[in-house]
């Protein structure tokens, strides 16, 4: 008889759980950056500039993470984890730091709506992506894939 520890699961499943959190952060920061645009009279190829700028910056970091973080569960090997081990100690400040700040930037309108919209808008893709990339290595662990933006081959 095997007992299973409350809220453990196998490490594939923290790369989907991973995948989830991942997405359904950047979609919402994404719709944010998005609604913004429309609240600002900045010129649009200006806000679509900081966007890219903002998108690729962010997505350096983030496969980085990804690959970080996929390679830390893998290494789990088959014993069943805690659910919230997708993400290590430092990862999860870092992730409380970065929402604090970006609730804080919009709540006390510390910046104005124009940088509101390019900043959300290329950080949530960014983070939309990464997303993706934790769903890519729970769907096929084996194998590697490159990323359509930066060519990386993600192992």
């Amino acid at each position: 008889m095997t007992t299973h520890k409350t809220f453990h699961v196998h490490p594939k499943t923290l790369l989907l759980i991973a995948a989830v959190v991942w997405a359904i952060a950047g979609v919402n920061i994404l719709r944010l950056g998005i609604l913004a645009f429309f609240e600002t009279t900045a010129p649009l190829w200006l806000l679509l500039l900081g966007c890219l700028i903002i998108f690729i910056l962010f997505h350096a970091l983030f496969s980085r993470l990804v690959a970080k973080h996929t390679r830390r569960v893998q290494g789990y090997g088959e014993t069943r984890t805690h659910m919230l081990k997708f993400f290590d100690i430092q990862s999860y400040i870092i992730m409380a730091v970065m929402m604090t700040a970006g609730i804080s930037l919009r709540a006390f309108q510390l910046v104005p709506t124009w940088f509101i919209a390019f900043f959300y808008t290329g950080l949530g893709a960014a983070l939309t992506l990464a997303g993706i990339g934790f769903f890519l290595h729970y769907k096929t662990p084996e194998k590697p894939f490159c990323c359509p933006v930066t060519h990386h081959i993600s192992s």
